[in-house]
């Protein structure tokens, strides 16, 4: 079982990187599921929009909501996350023949912490031999260290260390 993971770095740095990785994997021929984030700047506000990229070919769920102006709780639309959620399991489906050679996810986040979101998919992702890339904040680090009981691999947040990475979890000649 591989689970390995960055530690998130400055604002929106995280998301950029795992999605560049997640495209230059695909470009080489690897399967690729999960999901990439990308966040779009709200001209009306400081902070910014979210969405979620289903891996390989879409679709986009916003993730974030807008609570208004002064809000100041968790802007995350938890419906949305959860139905890029179910569009992830789908291709964890042993039946569907294809399953990914690496499963990337955005990030370990509260939902995860918690026990919902990604967490259930990355466990079964584990089980079935697929390696996991996820991203993890200061905030949900021991969380996160609970779940992987010691199975977790801290890379260094590069791309350069990725590409190492998945040259060892998925072999040359199983590239399609």
């Amino acid at each position: 079982m591989t689970l390995a993971y960055i530690r998130t770095m400055a604002r929106g740095q995280t998301d950029i990187l795992l999605s560049d990785f997640a495209d230059r994997l695909i470009a080489r021929g690897v399967r690729v599921g999960g999901v990439v984030q990308s966040n779009t700047t709200c001209s009306d506000s400081h902070l910014c929009d979210m969405d979620v990229r289903v891996m390989p070919d879409g679709p986009v769920f916003r993730i974030s909501q807008s609570l208004g102006a002064g809000a100041r709780g968790c802007r995350l639309n938890p419906d949305a996350l959860e139905q890029a959620v179910g569009h992830v399991a789908q291709s964890l489906d042993a039946a569907s023949g294809r399953l990914p050679q690496v499963l990337i996810v955005n990030k370990f986040g509260k939902h995860e912490a918690d026990g919902r979101g990604f967490r259930p998919l990355i466990a079964e992702a584990m089980l079935a031999g697929i390696p996991v890339l996820t991203a993890v904040n200061p905030t949900n680090h021991a969380q996160f260290r609970d779940f992987a009981q010691g199975l977790e691999l801290c890379l260094p947040g590069t791309m350069t260390a990725l590409l190492d990475w998945a040259a060892e979890v998925v072999p040359a000649e199983q590239i399609a």
